[in-house]
């Protein structure tokens, strides 16, 4: 007896982007929807869930459309993995903009032979961030144990794959204070500059919707998360080759050539020596460099060796986030 199964039904994920009045960047992915639900208990099911994140049904090199207005529309497509970005000179966007900056737009797909149920009638929600005129700086942070705890240094990252299987989003503790602080480095010393914020992480895409969730749940400011492909990870890397979150960060640096940044993350894996890097690459717009310490003494003191002779960028080593907001009170940020 034939068993039929019945597909499921095509989405477009739409990935929070950055760009400017006339430079439209944004990434995304079309999937087959999996239905996953973030807000489920139990073991077996935040297993089955996680599952699904990861074991992808990609809708492949297919067209795809943005649509602002009746008036601008950009045409792109996804890659061999379901992926799209779109990087495109697009002018007038600052009049889409709301007051936070924020840009909304609709994506669909553009090919009607795809013979498939479509979810949301074809129209999926997404947004792009112009900072606001009043910013003064930008604030570009990492993820995992800086404002979220993951346990990245832990032998064998056994503590960051149990997190990620067994705990949902909603449950995941942010760092004390966390969130507060990027509150008021997002509002500024005037408290109202809006300065973005940018959120880079070595997770994969996959995770995307999680950690959206996990920032929204503990009310960090909005802002666009920056991931890298599960391909990436296999992807046998060249000597020269830089990290994927060191690429994104030279490009938010190249996109807004005006503006000088915040750099924070943690002393646990790569971020102090692409902050020093990054700092030497893009002189005189890096106003201080946050690291979190970690529980790993040969690592913490690997850092603090790096930052020995580097005194040109007010550095701090952040134990409690009261430091860091007392170092951010003391050099105006806040």
């Amino acid at each position: 007896m034939k068993v039929f199964w019945k597909k499921d039904k095509l989405q477009i994920i739409a990935f929070n982007g950055y760009g400017t009045s006339n430079r439209f960047y944004v990434r995304g992915r079309a999937l087959e929807d999996e239905n996953i639900d973030l807000g489920h208990k139990g073991a077996f099911k935040l297993l089955v869930n996680t599952w699904k994140r990861f074991e992808t049904d990609e809708i492949k090199n297919t067209p795809i459309r943005i649509s602002l207005d009746e008036d601008i529309g950009i045409q792109g497509k996804t890659d061999h993995e379901g992926y799209y970005l779109i990087n495109e000179k697009v002018e007038g966007l600052s009049k889409h903009m709301n007051e936070e900056g924020w840009v909304k737009f609709e994506i669909s797909f553009l090919d009607t032979n795809l013979k498939r149920e479509i979810l949301r009638q074809n129209r999926f929600p997404g947004e792009m961030l112009i900072p606001s005129q009043t910013a003064r700086f930008g604030v570009i942070s990492d993820i995992d144990d800086t404002i979220l705890h993951t346990g990245v240094v832990s032998s064998l990252k056994w503590k960051v794959l149990i997190n990620t299987i067994f705990t949902r989003a909603i449950n995941r503790k942010p760092l004390e204070g966390a969130a507060d602080f990027y509150h008021q480095l997002h509002q500024g010393k005037e408290g109202n500059e809006a300065n973005p914020i940018f959120y880079v992480s070595h997770s994969p895409w996959n995770l995307y919707r999680y950690l959206e969730l996990f920032l929204t749940v503990n009310k960090f400011p909005k802002g666009p998360i920056l991931l890298r492909s599960m391909s990436s990870f296999r992807r046998r890397r060249r000597e020269d080759d830089k990290p994927q979150k060191q690429k994104e960060i030279t490009n938010i640096f190249n996109t807004y050539p005006e503006m000088s940044f915040i750099l924070i993350g943690d002393s646990g894996e790569r971020d102090a020596d692409i902050y020093i890097e990054i700092s030497k690459l893009f002189p005189n717009r890096v106003k201080a460099i946050y690291l979190r310490s970690v529980s790993n003494a040969r690592r913490m003191a690997r850092v603090s060796n790096l930052f020995k002779g580097y005194k040109s960028i007010p550095f701090l080593m952040v134990n409690k986030t009261k430091e860091a907001i007392a170092h951010a009170k003391k050099n105006g940020f806040i």
